[in-house]
């Protein structure tokens, strides 16, 4: 990066000469279609960092940022590790340059929890090194909190841009669209946010790994308790607060020893207690949540199963929205179709197509409880051949129709 920079280029070099080599933050440039320019990522690791982010599908936001009319805002891409980046951009001599900033952990990443997130994304032998080679390198990837690494992203983006954002404008932009209409203040429905916050629970009880939909649609209905006082982080810290009692009692009605949820529950609230930044505490909260659900997921784990075998069933439960096939399977656990039908119906009691209808009959009585998804809708949202296909299956299952099971659930 010597040779023909831009202005906001050179600014970047700059800049990192200032970051302390203990953050291991990395700035990489783009043009507006996707063109690699340069990088201040080691080159040993470009390659691995680069295609984690095409596979957990940022090449998407990153054109969709590029070619948006208004780059006022740096835009944060998350994933499904927890791993984070940032985009910002610099319009000069019509370059058009897209920057994208990290990638960052908020918390120390757990090698099998990686491992587990990664299983719907390895589907051939390369993705399968792809994963090896990632979860090999976890301890070196940078680590920060979300407070840290916002205000990375506000440097880089105020150098870039000219602009004078601060962290307060950049959070109510981010947090936004999660808000509920302003035209309606008093219009929350409450029926729909208990459903969905019961919906919220209930995947921390079952330890649900794909638990996302969950928590993203209670979320989307509630802000959190409606308190209102003089310092607005008071609000936060006590909507987590409670969130975080929520959790670890759902947890032990899962299973989880009441010392460990506890405990555990007393040092994130501590945490909480400690914090000074709205931002850092949205990703604590979310670090708890997933903290809890695969505490209570590894719980659940049949210690009568397999590696290959529970890697197998992680994988159901984590592609519930598309087709599942015998084929792939096999090929995650290393084994031949007839060998992996054989060994699944030994270890589980039953066949793989049996596990995959009963799993997917058990994601549809949760959209059936929580959402106003039509029956249809439903159907193909979990890769149902037909509606009359899912409508035969739940009857087989549950004994009732969806529509059936829907009614008598609100009579509850």
């Amino acid at each position: 990066m010597a040779l023909g920079m831009t202005q906001g280029e050179q600014n970047l070099v700059l800049f990192q000469s200032l970051i302390p080599k203990s953050e291991k933050l990395y700035v990489w440039c783009y043009d507006k279609d996707g063109g690699y320019v340069a990088s201040s990522c080691p080159k040993e690791k470009q390659s691995l960092l680069d295609q984690t982010f095409y596979i957990f599908g940022g090449l998407q936001i990153f054109l969709d940022y590029a070619r948006s009319t208004d780059k006022t805002y740096p835009e944060i891409i998350g994933s499904p590790i927890g791993m984070q980046w940032a985009l910002s951009y610099e319009s000069e001599r019509n370059r058009n340059l897209i920057f994208l900033i990290g990638p960052v952990f908020f918390v120390s990443p757990e090698e099998q929890q990686v491992r587990n997130a990664l299983v719907p994304y390895i589907r051939n032998p390369q993705r399968s090194a792809w994963a090896d080679e990632l979860c090999d390198a976890l301890d070196d990837l940078p680590v920060m909190s979300y407070a840290v690494f916002s205000r990375y992203i506000l440097i880089i983006h105020n150098t870039l841009t000219g602009q004078k954002l601060d962290l307060q404008t950049m959070e109510e932009h981010r947090t936004i669209g999660a808000k509920a209409d302003p035209r309606h203040p008093q219009s929350r429905d409450r029926y729909r946010v208990y459903a969905s916050e019961k919906a919220m629970l209930d995947t921390v009880r079952r330890g649900d790994i794909d638990y996302m939909d969950a928590l993203q649609n209670s979320m989307g209905l509630s802000s959190g308790v409606p308190v209102k006082g003089q310092e607005p982080l008071r609000q936060v810290k006590t909507s987590i607060v409670v969130f975080i009692t929520l959790v670890s009692r759902a947890a032990m009605e899962g299973g989880l020893p009441p010392d460990i949820a506890y405990d555990l529950g007393d040092s994130y609230i501590q945490s909480v207690e400690d914090c000074h930044d709205s931002g850092e505490l949205n990703a604590l909260a979310h670090a708890m949540y997933h903290d809890f659900v695969y505490r209570v997921h590894y719980l659940h784990t049949d210690p009568g199963y397999s590696h290959a075998i529970q890697k197998c069933c992680d994988y159901i439960n984590l592609s519930l929205d598309r087709k599942i096939r015998t084929a792939d399977l096999a090929a995650l656990a290393g084994y031949t179709e007839y060998y992996l039908t054989e060994k699944f119906k030994k270890e589980t009691g039953q066949s793989v197509s049996s596990y995959i209808r009963c799993a997917k009959i058990e994601r549809a009585k949760i959209l059936l409880n929580t959402t106003s998804l039509s029956v249809h809708e439903i159907a193909y949202r979990l890769s149902f051949n037909t509606p009359n296909y899912f409508i035969q299956t739940f009857r087989d299952i549950t004994g009732f129709t969806p529509a059936q099971y829907r009614k008598q659930r609100k009579m509850e």
